[in-house]
């Protein structure tokens, strides 16, 4: 499989990160780094399937997107206050 793909699913599952962080970020809900290591340890499981492979690769994409709140442990609640930019992992 060539590497343009998984990188276009992995950019998908980054910017609906970056989009839910934004839009949805005021609600107190599950962080969504969450869903992405759902998504990625789920994919693993079907690594053989072309659709394990994308959803190991869109799970990074989603996860990459929060690792800020991975990395101080938020497991659920409202986003802190601050600059809300696409480009980044808050």
């Amino acid at each position: 499989m060539h590497l343009i793909i998984p990188s276009i699913i992995f950019f998908l599952g980054y910017a609906i990160g970056r989009i839910g962080h934004i839009l949805g970020g005021h609600t107190k809900s599950p962080h969504h780094w969450i869903y992405g290591l759902i998504l990625v340890v789920g994919g693993i499981y079907f690594l053989k399937e072309y659709l394990g492979v994308i959803a190991v690769f869109f799970g990074l994409g989603v996860f990459v997107s929060d690792l800020n709140d991975f990395l101080h442990l938020k497991f659920y609640g409202v986003d802190d206050d601050g600059e809300k930019r696409f480009w980044g992992i808050d």
